[in-house]
């Protein structure tokens, strides 16, 4: 019975900076959950770029991230350039422990202000903003493809310390 709780027991969430190494599978996490997927090339060249905080979701002992965050940082502001949770960890609170930290880091540059855009009817995600005191500022039309080629709007949101 013990080994039946252990087998079930959460995993234990950390957060901590993303190497070139992560590459592949921040990849593969991303085609997963959007219909125009960066590349792993794509996404190693961003996560040694200096402009750029990357963190990833590393749950117990897993040396490949189940999710990550990367947002790029000018002067005194910095933008949320994507935020992804694998499917099957979605809706575990995984999001909150991911995007808490990568804020955290982001802040800890100087940054006064953060700006993101989020599908217009990306429910979870929107709430996971407003829980972090971003607020709505406008619309982008047309901003995101869908899988089936349709185009939605981005929700475009920021946060600010000052």
């Amino acid at each position: 019975m013990i080994f039946d709780r252990l087998r079930k027991a959460p995993p234990d969430p950390h957060v901590t900076a993303l190497r070139p190494d992560h590459a592949r599978a921040m990849a593969a996490l991303h085609a997963e959950a959007f219909a125009r997927p960066w590349s792993a090339a794509d996404l190693e060249a961003m996560v040694v770029d200096p402009q750029i905080v990357g963190d990833g979701l590393f749950l117990g002992r897993d040396r490949q991230p189940s999710g990550f965050a990367l947002s790029r940082t000018v002067l005194d502001e910095a933008e949320i350039l994507t935020v992804v949770i694998a499917r099957r960890h979605q809706g575990k609170g995984f999001g909150k422990i991911l995007l808490a930290s990568h804020l955290g880091r982001v802040m800890a540059r100087g940054i006064t202000d953060i700006f993101l855009e989020v599908e217009e009817g990306n429910k979870p995600a929107i709430a996971l903003y407003q829980a972090f005191d971003f607020i709505h500022t406008g619309r982008r039309e047309s901003y995101y493809v869908k899988p089936d080629g349709r185009r939605v709007a981005a929700h475009m949101m920021r946060r600010s310390s000052s």
